[in-house]
């Protein structure tokens, strides 16, 4: 690549704030332009729902850089205009006034938008949580509410839960699931979750499907088959769909997200694609994934603003996922790809502590782990996975000696092709 050549990242949150950052580290010295629809600067969504709403912070409080930090940078940042359109024969792409901008090397960064419930409901007083704006409003309207009815029982419903419950007269999480996160990470550990929300008072309605939220200016209550949960505020987090409708006629493969290979390339030659809309390969569990969490959105920029200035050496991604939720105050830390039908493995249970530690195990390797108010464990964890620890070496790294004894007699898993618990596995370079 060229010190003349110009870099357009499309989309200004994290992942494509980071992946400008990570070019310019790496001594880039083109010109970088970063195409954003929302207007705002770049922010920590995570901080929407873990410190903004349960705080009189200013905004200011959550932006990831001021506008002087990423001009000194010497980043061309383009708020409030989207892209519509994406020519990658022609190295343009399509803007909502009609400018085409030029591009050498292109990063789609567009992130995710939040799925809607299709339901009927009243024009005012239903939040969705996914930029500044939406957490300022959802702020500025819990001051008024008395009952209100989170729909989805993931993060950000059992987040903004843990947010209102004490600050308003009742919070009701409304799940399809029979539980929350099971899906994910299994009964056991779903019910220390919905544990440590009862204990604030939360109530939960679970197995049930929202038909309807009654009102006309704000809302009175929800439907559901069979009964009416009370509300006179509705947070919904039900899911996320990715921000790939722009990207019809470019020719890019898209299916459940921007279709990569290992090195974050699409389909199209000069053009990758990072954080929550990348759907690649990761050779370490033999999946494909799309992952929404910010965790994987700084190292996926890393690694972009790496392989852009490095196509003939380029890095594989090949992360240990993680994430992180705070609620109330303890901090749930999720490691690896666990599932419910791994074997589960308690390395510590210390209800009065709130704390607890588990290891999920998959053909005698350690795949995952969960961790409540222990984030040095979570760490170890994280690491074992990383170097491919035999389940004996990975539980002991978790300071759980009696239980790595216990498994002593599991085989280790076999080495991968070249494996080198030294070398880079997706993590920031």
């Amino acid at each position: 690549m060229s010190e003349q050549d110009t870099i357009v990242i499309v989309g200004g949150s994290v992942a494509g704030l980071r992946t400008a950052e990570a070019l310019r580290r790496h001594s880039f010295g083109g010109a970088i332009t970063i195409v954003e629809a929302g207007r705002e600067l770049p922010h920590d969504r995570p901080a929407l729902s873990k410190q903004l709403l349960a705080t009189d912070a200013p905004p200011e409080s959550v932006l990831l850089r001021t506008a002087a930090q990423i001009a000194a940078r010497d980043i061309d940042l383009r708020r409030g205009t989207a892209a519509t359109g994406l020519d990658p024969a022609g190295r343009t792409v399509q803007l909502a006034g009609g400018e085409r901008l030029a591009f050498d090397q292109a990063v789609i960064a567009t992130g995710v938008a939040p799925r809607r419930l299709p339901v009927p409901a009243p024009t005012g007083g239903v939040h969705y949580l996914r930029d500044l704006p939406d957490a300022l409003a959802l702020r500025a309207a819990i001051g008024d509410a008395r009952q209100v009815a989170v729909i989805g029982g993931g993060f950000i419903g059992l987040e903004v839960a843990s947010v209102l419950a004490g600050r308003v007269e009742g919070v009701t999480v409304i799940e399809a699931m029979p539980s929350p996160l099971a899906h994910l990470l299994g009964e056991t550990v779903a019910r220390r979750v919905v544990d440590l929300h009862r204990a604030q008072g939360v109530q939960f309605a679970l197995g049930r499907t929202v038909t309807r939220i009654l009102g006309t200016d704000r809302p009175s209550g929800v439907v559901l088959d069979g009964s009416i949960i009370p509300a006179d505020l509705v947070v919904v987090g039900v899911g996320a769909v990715p921000n790939t409708g722009w990207l019809a006629g470019s020719g890019l493969a898209v299916d459940g997200g921007v279709v990569c290979d290992e090195h974050l390339r699409t389909s199209a030659a000069g053009v990758h694609a990072v954080g929550d809309v990348a759907r690649w390969p990761n050779a370490r569990y033999g999946q494909t994934m799309r992952i929404e969490h910010w965790t994987n959105a700084i190292e996926q920029a890393g690694v972009v603003g790496w392989n852009l200035l490095n196509p003939r050496a380029p890095r594989a991604y090949t992360p240990v996922p993680y994430v992180w939720s705070d609620q109330y105050d303890t901090r749930l830390q999720i490691i690896g790809r666990p599932g419910p039908a791994d074997t589960l493995m308690i390395l510590e249970d210390d209800p009065g502590a709130r704390r607890f530690v588990a290891a999920y195990l998959r053909a005698d390797a350690v795949v995952g782990g969960f961790a409540m108010n222990a984030p040095s464990q979570a760490l170890a964890l994280r690491r074992a996975i990383t170097a491919g620890l035999s389940p004996t070496e990975a539980l002991a790294a978790a300071g759980s000696a009696l239980e790595a004894a216990a498994f002593s007699g599991l085989a280790s898993p076999p080495s991968r092709p070249g494996a080198d618990p030294t070398a880079p596995t997706g993590l920031t370079p």
